[in-house]
């Protein structure tokens, strides 16, 4: 495998590209998005803070699902819906507590198939579907899920806080298969029993309570190199990473694997002293982990493979989302 090959494929993925322009959306509510006084987080993370006043933050996260799935399989697309919004929670160190939903669709059939897929993730996830709206009639299928989400004040994981020195962790469970109508998604959950999918959830919010890492996001469209690259970009740091200790299952060539989106999988930061134990809390749910490369102060993501190392971003010029978090 030629390294610079694989680092212009990922850098023209268009999990990574369509995150362009989050940026000059977000910026047209820079003025009005703390208007209560109460909101935690700037933008960049997997989901909003808002705080509650009870020593507990409220997580709120918001997933529209992409086209290129809805068109594939709507059942899944349904699934996922709870899949992913679930992630973000868990993300954020959160224990999710219900979702709503706006479905738009062309017909009954669809409409049907979308929100079996919607009953089974939410009997995998154990999280309700408590309500929506519903479009009958549109010249399109969508489906746009948000979630809300509860954290200690003390114990929300974000996006921006990476140092430094810190170890750079990748969690994913790696017991699993492409999905046959849409390879791009890594399934791990769906054979897999609702009491195993849930304690891997709970999981981060055990690492979260435990104070034992400075920042982290679930493994999501961009990818796992797309994915760290974001957090980076909100710490306004940059990594050395070594391909070779990412988690791989090896039946997945390493184009396709860095651009799969996982049922399960987490990117983390820590401390070295904090190494062992976030590796453990992950490894007990059947989530593979490894410290994979260091955040450095240049704001560059190196990448490096047996021997060779080459730049992948060069956050001084080059952005994915460019939203540095405020916290």
């Amino acid at each position: 495998m030629d390294l610079k090959d694989l680092i212009t494929s990922i850098r023209n993925y268009e999990g990574i590209t369509r995150k362009n322009m989050i940026k000059g959306v977000t910026s047209l509510l820079k003025d009005s998005y703390n208007i209560t006084g109460k909101t935690v987080l700037g933008f960049g993370d997997d989901a909003s803070a808002i705080d509650i006043d009870n020593q507990q933050l409220l997580l709120l996260a918001t997933d529209g699902m992409w086209g290129k799935l809805m068109e594939a399989d709507p059942r899944w697309a349904g699934y996922c819906s709870v899949l992913v919004n679930v992630n973000d929670i868990a993300a954020m160190g959160g224990i999710p507590t219900g979702m709503t939903n706006v479905l738009s669709v062309q017909d009954k059939e669809t409409c049907k198939e979308i929100m079996e897929g919607v009953n089974e993730g939410v009997l995998k996830f154990g999280v309700p579907m408590v309500g929506g709206h519903l479009h009958p009639d549109t010249p399109y299928n969508a489906l746009d899920v948000a979630i809300t989400g509860l954290v200690g004040k003390d114990d929300v994981i974000t996006s921006g806080g990476a140092q430094v020195g810190d170890q750079v962790i990748m969690g994913i469970d790696l017991d699993g298969k492409p999905h046959e109508k849409f390879p791009l998604n890594w399934d791990t959950t769906t054979f897999k029993s609702s009491e195993l999918v849930q304690d891997q959830i709970r999981a981060m919010n055990r690492i979260a309570r435990k104070h034992l890492v400075t920042a982290g996001k679930d493994i999501s469209n961009p990818g796992t190199l797309g994915t760290l690259g974001m957090l980076l970009e909100a710490s306004d740091v940059g990594a050395s990473i070594e391909l070779e200790k990412i988690p791989r299952n090896q039946s997945v060539d390493w184009d396709s694997w860095l651009k799969i989106y996982p049922g399960s999988g987490f990117v983390l930061t820590t401390p070295e002293e904090n190494v062992k134990e976030c590796i453990k809390l992950l490894e007990e749910v059947n989530i593979t982990a490894n410290t994979v490369g260091e955040i450095i102060q240049d704001r560059i993501f190196y990448l490096s493979y047996q021997g060779e190392r080459e730049v992948l971003f060069n956050f001084h010029r080059d952005r994915i989302m460019g939203v540095k978090q405020e916290i």
